[in-house]
């Protein structure tokens, strides 16, 4: 084939001003041959990765071992290595919740963290003998691993999941970070840690605790690591505004679950002089529907059981109060709860009341709350009523509560009893009348 030619006319060749120069185009077949040469050596190069990636490799476990002492097997042995390993360090007890920053961590019953050395196989402590003590570090993972499920990993798994701390912060976790198992001790204690930052900042908005075995501190089966549950980390600045489980009668009532502090509910509360929980739990025992009432629609029936159950959690003591009437004086426990009766020469419980006479003590018991200052508080249980002659309760309450009303107390003092409701009950009557 002619090859063809055109012209050019940037160019003039200056012997002949007046021809143009031409310029020759690459023919088809050099084409072709640029074609497939570029072709073979892209072949080239996908047949030679695979032998440049094993060249890499090796070099590189050729400098650790050189610069650090350090023989790392290769990929395929550290699997086996994983599969074939049933050591783990655990944790022996749940944390303690909520954390905050700042504040000491521990476990649910109080007592510092513990760490253990287990066979996953059966659960129990380790058969395996430590040639050398075992020397392991504390840090803080990532909660969104391990995912949901997973139960094992790499080390380069659990590494890649440490989390550090920001920019400018203080160290993230602080105390005692490094620990030793030592020689055929398979537990240690964290006597104190600090987690010194929130953990809103990452995605996750958890963190676990995790302890690993120092790298290069020990030759042997893997030992897979151990990682509490995630939990989220707030800022110690909130601990002011937690709830108490379970409250006391002196904790401020927004302590209660549903009750937020200078909120709705705390408002109302406090308008109606109910500061605490002793306040709240006197007002649910005498009336009910009065608290549910002050509390208002904006509670949802839900939403007030959640804060009932959790105010009858409350640890109520042994004290006992006295209110002195008039005829009778009653026994009331610190949430004005009526406990006894004491009518005459005779100590009565409230079972052994008939209604009529439940109605009239109930009536009491309202005036009693409606006057809890002038009501008093006996230290010793149930103490001395100087209206029984001297007669010492606590012995009495023995008979009350163990024997029946007809074997204890004389048919007459019953009558005088009646007596009583029926001339407190014409008082009440005329009262109405009045008003």
């Amino acid at each position: 084939m002619a090859a063809k030619r055109i012209q050019d006319g940037s160019e003039e060749d200056p012997k002949h001003p007046d021809q143009k120069r031409l310029r020759r185009l690459p023919s088809f077949a050099t084409v072709i041959r640029e074609v497939m040469m570029a072709k073979t050596i892209q072949n080239l190069f996908m047949a030679m990765e695979p032998l440049l990636r094993t060249v890499v490799q090796e070099e590189l476990e050729r400098i650790l071992v050189q610069r650090t002492g350090f023989i790392q097997r290769p990929f395929q042995a550290q699997l086996q290595e994983l599969e074939a390993s049933t050591l783990q360090l655990i944790f022996q007890k749940q944390l303690s919740l909520p954390i905050y920053t700042g504040k000491k961590i521990e476990t649910v019953d109080g007592t510092p963290l513990q760490v253990l050395l287990i066979d996953r196989k059966n659960g129990l402590q380790s058969p395996f003998t430590l040639s050398s003590p075992l020397k392991l570090e504390v840090v803080v993972i990532d909660g969104c691993f391990p995912s949901e499920g997973q139960e094992n990993w790499t080390g380069l798994e659990f590494d890649k999941h440490i989390v550090k701390e920001r920019n400018g912060k203080r160290p993230l976790i602080i105390g005692e970070t490094n620990l030793t198992l030592k020689d055929n001790c398979y537990c240690c204690s964290i006597v104190e840690l600090i987690i010194t930052d929130n953990s809103s900042w990452i995605k996750s908005r958890h963190f676990r605790i995790g302890v690993r075995v120092i790298a290069r501190s020990y030759e042997g089966p893997r030992i897979l690591e151990a990682m509490t549950d995630r939990f989220m980390v707030k800022d110690h600045r909130g601990e002011s505004y937690k709830k108490h489980h379970p409250p006391s009668l002196t904790d401020e009532v927004w302590r209660l679950e549903k009750i937020g502090k200078d909120g709705t509910f705390h408002k109302r509360l406090a308008a109606e002089s109910i500061n605490n929980v002793q306040d709240f739990l006197k007002l649910l025992s005498v009336d009910p529907s009065r608290l549910r009432k002050i509390l208002g629609t904006g509670m949802s029936d839900r939403v007030w059981e959640v804060t009932v159950s959790h105010a009858r959690t409350c640890t109520l003591g042994q004290n006992t109060y006295l209110y002195r009437g008039s005829q009778l004086n009653l026994l009331l426990s610190p949430i004005c709860e009526l406990k006894g009766i004491v009518a005459q020469n005779s100590t009565l419980s409230p079972q052994q009341l008939t209604k009529s006479q439940r109605d009239f003590v109930q009536q009491m018991v309202r005036e009693a709350y409606e006057h809890w200052d002038m009501v008093e508080e006996n230290f010793d249980g149930f103490g001395n009523i100087h209206s029984v002659e001297n007669m010492n309760m606590a012995e009495q309450s023995q008979q009350w509560y163990s024997e029946p009303l007809q074997n204890t107390l004389p048919q007459f003092e019953i009558e005088d009893f009646d007596e009583i409701e029926e001339e407190a009950h014409n008082t009440l009557q005329r009262g109405y009348k009045n008003e």
